[in-house]
């Protein structure tokens, strides 16, 4: 029997081969929001590994969505053709789908990169004004702007526009960014969300912003492509969001047309207290697959292949998301497919590389030449 890990996958109209997912990445390595050279390679690599989807970082709908200036964007038209040249290298080389995630930082932008420690960027410095459902700081940054009806709105339409624009370079699949502190997730929150109008408050009020993204995609984005939303399940912290919620608002994305979700924990405060381990964020995607019978997909310290077919074959969640094990190997889906006795694509530039040249069982499925 082949391992669950290598069985096809169907969603909404689209076919994966496998249920290997690369997770999104942040590179910081972009100008004015555009793909450069640095992409190209990094999301080239990933697009010819075998991986069934491919996911990018996230990717700012508006310029203060961004959360170091050199976030990816797709505020604009011009960013079409960047995203287009990826794809159409993936589509000739590879056979990985390809999906953009986008987002918008809220209250955690404007800071410099990763490497130069996500310091807070003054206007000087390039920074810009952030924005939150109330305004609330995290910690050691300035405090955001809260976020009113008509930029609500406005925020919303731009959500719709980048869909349209991810339609236009090609992408099979967006994710919505809802999790880990960013705007989205900032309005879901009670310990985030202090307002009293429509936005806030009960649940459901907490709940409209991040539905109403949804559905201004979904209706965006053609009818048979695929909307996936990635969400926090919890905030680890007493008061904050809950598993529980979470289930309701996933029930009501798939409602409104959700094809399947991640299920990320956390990013909303350095307080949170995460029991850090192999695994441990897959009970909360098998959760909300067992309550809404959504299809969802687990990440986090998904390392080893044995680990990532026991969430497929156990029913835990249907597909699985590698972040860094991917970066520090791009060739991560051979090594599985070799380790559980699989097939999966490699292109056939590598073929002095792979295993079937090394012994006689070929555990890796030649694309044919010419293809």
């Amino acid at each position: 029997m082949s391992p669950g890990l290598f069985s096809p996958f169907n969603l909404r109209g689209l076919r994966l081969d496998n249920r290997i997912v690369v997770s999104p990445m942040g590179q910081h390595s972009a100008v004015g929001g555009h793909v450069n050279d640095w992409h190209l390679a990094h999301l080239g690599q990933l697009a010819v590994s075998g991986a069934g989807l491919l996911i990018t970082e996230a990717v700012a709908v508006e310029p203060r969505g961004r959360i170091s200036p050199g976030c990816l964007g797709i505020w604009s038209d011009e960013h079409i053709a960047g995203y287009r040249r990826v794809i159409d290298f993936a589509r000739t080389y590879g056979q990985t789908r390809m999906g953009i995630q986008l987002g918008h930082s809220g209250r955690k932008g404007s800071v410099s990169q990763s490497w130069f420690g996500q310091k807070t960027l003054s206007e000087a410095e390039g920074g810009w004004e952030i924005v939150n459902a109330s305004p609330i700081a995290y910690p050691d940054r300035k405090t955001p702007t809260e976020i009113d009806l008509a930029t609500i709105g406005q925020t919303t339409r731009q959500f719709a526009d980048a869909a349209r624009r991810a339609d236009a370079a090609g992408f099979d699949v967006i994710e919505i960014h809802a999790a880990h502190g960013y705007l989205i997730h900032g309005f879901l929150t009670p310990l985030l969300n202090k307002r009293t109008d429509a936005y806030g408050g009960s649940l459901e009020n907490r709940m409209r912003f991040g539905l109403e993204v949804f559905s201004a995609v979904r209706d965006a984005f053609p009818a048979d492509k695929v909307v996936g939303v990635r969400v926090s399940a919890t905030d680890w912290i007493d008061g904050g969001w809950t598993l529980e919620e979470t289930i309701e608002f996933s029930s009501r994305l798939k409602a409104l047309g959700c094809d399947y979700i991640c299920a990320s924990t956390g990013g909303v405060s350095p307080e949170q207290q995460i029991p850090v381990g192999p695994l441990y964020q897959v009970r909360f995607a098998e959760s909300i697959r067992r309550e809404t019978g959504a299809a969802t997909m687990a990440v986090g310290l998904i390392n080893e292949p044995e680990q990532a077919e026991s969430v497929v074959a156990e029913g835990k969640a249907d597909l699985v998301a590698l972040g860094r094990a991917m970066l520090y190997n791009p060739r991560w889906p051979w090594q599985a497919a070799e380790s559980l006795g699989a097939q999966v694509y490699y292109p056939v530039q590598y073929d002095r590389a792979h295993p079937s040249m090394r012994r006689n069982n070929a555990f890796i499925v030649q694309r044919e030449r010419g293809s």
